[in-house]
């Protein structure tokens, strides 16, 4: 199975509150962080499978109750075809 690294970013709003937003790593999240805000961190990565243990982990990580889904796909592993893009954890973990 493919497992890819996930990131999880906060971008506070005009009044401070941090939204969050979970993308993947590399170039299959860049649209994703080219939407943030110049305030925006990244406060943590992950590796997930499948979109839906990703989902699970980012709910898990903002305290929110289990992710569920409709989609029979989400939770199906990665495509091989993927592995080329399985970038490594850093040591710091995104902090």
């Amino acid at each position: 199975m493919v497992c890819l690294t996930h990131e999880i970013w906060e971008d506070p709003d005009d009044h401070g509150e941090p939204s969050p937003g979970c993308c993947l790593s590399g170039p299959r999240g860049g649209a994703f962080r080219q939407l943030l805000g110049p305030r925006a961190r990244l406060v943590h990565t992950f590796e997930a499978g499948s979109y839906f243990e990703a989902m699970t982990t980012y709910n898990g990580f903002l305290g929110r109750g289990p992710y569920t889904t409709e989609h029979p796909s989400d939770v199906e592993p990665y495509p091989a075809s993927w592995s080329s893009i399985a970038l490594p954890i850093s040591d710091d973990d995104g902090q």
